[in-house]
């Protein structure tokens, strides 16, 4: 068993949103800090009682103990009582005592469903939406919120105090939309979950590059979303698959020392063959209909992506589903991605001339980009390049990696 200090951060990743959510659906939105406040006593009390009597034999069940007897404290105290319980008593013609805070796997599952939908919702910005669900049901802090959005930890906070009241002024119910507007609200729920397991396969905000515990609560999220019929779609498919083939690579993608492996580098023999499995089931799954998504397309390019054999049909299939990406929703790193796969199928010269039109000069990326594909043909502009990439890089993988390439080519040269 982990120590204290070890499982705590672990638990709090994927018991605190379960914990809130189940709370904030028997208080509603206007009491959605209570739940939160509730939730997080409680992990402060674990790391006060663990750290002096050490780590219960059943963790996740003195958690949720815990939180269920503050809940009911705070429900006996508070005006939560009168204005929500009291009644359902009446009505019930219930005593007391058999009040329950009901934090059965069906219910935690049930909530955190609802809690997805009731968040994903018009009557706030779509990054708000984001923003909360990343805190709400991911329990991503402020400053992780912040640099997921590339924003500051004041302005987040801000948004999301906004985004509350707007809820709590709706008067929106956490529950299951209509099926009217599944979809529409689906596509919310997806950009979140992408997002989370983003950041934890590109981790910006700890200085690590990859924290497999964002992705792994990634892929839960999503899996609740494929086992509920309602919502188990095409695109929900695509971005498990999508999911499942990059988490295939994890233990080829850093070494022993943290550092990132670029995927020329990879030992393939490291790439977990179940999850690539896995990965193909929902990807076939995500065929069902004539839907395609950018999910699909980037499932695509990933599933090739764990194709061993570096062969000119592969990088071929990958660049045409990089060209049909870009229409579908453009953004500079796929562009960027386009440009390598280009090199790889048709040569670094036709490459570089793309590259050189993208003009995103305050990227590290795109000067990495340049020093990979001018090695060999320029080495001079390469190392220039790269200097400038290890410049603007923000993050201590990313310098390692960089450092590693202009190493190399002073070898060369």
């Amino acid at each position: 068993m982990m120590a204290g200090n070890e499982l705590i951060p672990h638990l709090f990743r994927s018991e605190y949103s379960k914990i809130t959510s189940v709370l904030a659906r028997s208080f509603g939105f206007e009491h959605i800090e209570v739940a939160e406040d509730i939730a997080s006593d409680t992990f402060l009390l674990a790391a006060e009682t663990w750290g002096i009597k050490g780590v219960p034999e059943n963790p996740v069940a003195w958690l949720y103990t815990v939180a269920k007897n503050r809940a009911k404290d705070h429900l006996k105290r508070n005006d939560i009582f009168s204005e929500k319980i009291t009644t359902a008593l009446q009505h019930a013609n219930t005593e007391l005592h058999e009040v329950e805070i009901d934090l059965s796997e069906k219910n935690i599952t049930d909530s955190q469903l609802q809690m997805m939908f009731a968040i994903c919702t018009p009557v706030i910005s779509l990054e708000a939406q984001i923003g909360l669900s990343l805190r709400i049901l991911c329990g991503f802090g402020i400053e992780e919120i912040a640099d997921a959005f590339l924003s500051n930890k004041e302005t987040i906070n801000k948004r999301l105090f906004r985004a509350k009241e707007k809820l709590r002024n709706e008067k929106v119910k956490i529950a299951f939309p209509s099926p009217s507007e599944i979809n529409k609200r689906l596509e919310t729920v997806l950009t979140t979950l992408y997002l989370l397991f983003n950041e934890g396969y590109y981790s910006l905000s700890q200085n690590i590059t990859l924290r497999k515990d964002l992705c792994f609560e990634a892929m839960r999220l999503n899996y609740l979303l494929i086992e509920n019929t309602t919502t188990n779609k095409p695109p929900v498919n695509a971005l498990l698959a999508l999911m499942c083939f990059h988490a295939s690579r994890f233990e080829a993608r850093i070494n022993l020392n943290g550092d990132l492996i670029l995927y020329d580098d990879q030992d393939t023999d490291l790439w977990d063959a179940e999850l690539i499995k896995q990965g193909e089931f929902y990807l076939n799954k995500a065929a069902e209909g004539d839907e395609l998504t950018k999910y699909h397309l980037e499932a695509g390019i990933a599933w090739w992506h764990t194709n061993k054999l570096d062969t000119k049909e592969k990088w071929e299939n990958i660049l045409q589903l990089y060209n049909k990406l870009l229409i579908t929703e453009y953004s500079p790193i796929a562009a960027l991605n386009r440009t390598y796969a280009l090199s790889k199928a048709n040569g670094k010269h036709i490459a570089i001339t793309e590259a050189e039109k993208l003009n995103l000069t305050t990227n590290h990326l795109y000067y990495a980009l340049l020093g990979y594909l001018y090695t060999g043909i320029d080495n001079e502009k390469a190392a220039r390049s790269l200097k400038t990439a290890l410049n603007l890089a923000k993050s201590e993988a990313d310098k390692v990696t960089i450092t590693k390439s202009i190493d190399k080519l002073s070898e060369v040269n």
